[in-house]
């Protein structure tokens, strides 16, 4: 299962978001620097509202949503590149997952905290990145010095390697994240097998108020904050932002289904933010997810884009890619539109495809196969 890392500042709200995320109480969050020290981890449910619409037409006893695994990480101070704070644990800690979710301060508060004294969320994100971007630099200048020589003893390899590096250095140097450095396929295959903390994709998860949660939902640039945040992560990080309470989340955990649709009516939302970061996160480790439905169970299967038919397969059982004849498909749009699987095979919509087939999100699925 793939990994997301919640990081950021000291008391920005990393442990409160990460039990709002995984609906427990696992997290401690405190107002004091350094709360969380050895990283918290759980399974993160990945909202769908397709699975109920499938349920209802298969009459399912029950549904499997996809899920991902959210990873609470110790907050970081200026200096962790050298170690300052709890600065190499956190670096060793961000390497371990697959994607980024930076945590941003976006609301005032006199009972909460701030390591540097004022809430200023542009510098708070440059303060981590470039963190980050510090530790790159010293792990490429060593490889560099090592890649050097035998690009110059005229090996090929080395020398298709030195030439990425020599556009990365002043890449990293210039502030830049290596994950925005322009490549081409093969030179984002090499670039990725050099494990760089600033390669890794991020998203931004803007931490405002429960006054300011409505305004800000419904017009992220009208808030002062947000809008900051929004504007410098699409120019400098080629990044999404969202806007999410985690206080508000921290208030729902405990509370029945139907209560915590009410206590968000009240608040003029339908959602803290929580449901679209989840997604924004799914996305952004490159899932999508493909559906089977039927009288036992309605579940989301997740899948890297891209995958072909018999590697779909093969996430619910080896033999089922083994042994792979075909797929029978209809997309989700489709299927709920006309209503049933015979209305879909009237209209042409159920179709059977083969080895070659690239798999859709939303794809739903009657898998062929023979061992």
């Amino acid at each position: 299962m793939l990994r997301a890392g919640i990081v950021g500042l000291p008391n920005v709200g990393k442990s409160t978001l990460f039990n709002a995320v995984t609906r427990t109480r696992k997290a401690e969050a405190a107002n004091y620097p350094f709360c969380t020290i050895e990283p918290n981890v759980g399974v993160v449910i990945v909202p769908d509202e397709r699975l109920a619409a499938l349920s209802k037409i298969s009459g399912s006893q029950k549904l499997v949503p996809a899920a991902v695994e959210f990873v609470d990480i110790a907050g970081l101070v200026k200096g962790a590149s050298k170690g300052e704070g709890l600065g190499n644990q956190f670096l060793s800690n961000i390497r371990e997952v697959d994607a980024i979710v930076h945590v941003v301060r976006c609301f005032e508060s006199s009972d909460i905290h701030h390591v540097d004294g004022n809430v200023d969320p542009i510098r708070d994100i440059d303060v981590i990145n470039m963190e980050l971007i510090f530790a790159d630099l010293e792990s490429v200048n060593k490889r560099k010095a090592k890649v050097e020589k035998d690009a110059k003893r005229g090996n090929k390899e080395a020398q298709v390697e030195n030439a990425l590096l020599d556009r990365l250095l002043p890449h990293l140097d210039a502030g830049r994240p290596a994950v925005t450095l322009e490549c081409s396929d093969d030179e984002a295959k090499l670039l990725k097998s050099f494990f760089l903390l600033s390669s890794k994709p991020c998203i931004y998860a803007c931490n405002v108020s429960e006054a300011d949660l409505a305004a800000a939902s419904n017009n992220p640039d009208a808030h002062a904050l947000v809008g900051k945040v929004r504007k410098h992560v699409a120019t400098m990080h080629s990044a999404a932002a969202v806007v999410i309470s985690a206080a508000i989340e921290n208030e729902l955990v405990d509370l029945p289904e139907e209560d915590a649709k009410a206590y968000l009516a009240d608040l003029g939302v339908s959602d803290s933010g929580v449901s679209r970061l989840i997604k924004g996160v799914y996305d952004l480790l490159g899932l999508q997810t493909y559906l089977t439905t039927g009288e036992k169970e309605t579940r989301a299967w997740t899948i890297k884009k891209g995958t072909k038919a018999p590697q779909a397969a093969g996430v619910i059982h080896g033999d089922f890619e083994r042994g792979f004849i075909a797929a029978q498909i209809v997309h989700y749009d489709d299927l709920v539109a006309l209503g049933s699987e015979a209305k879909a095979r009237e209209a042409g919509k159920l179709r059977i495809e083969g080895k070659e087939y690239v798999m859709k999100d939303g794809d739903v699925v009657e898998w062929r196969f023979n061992v």
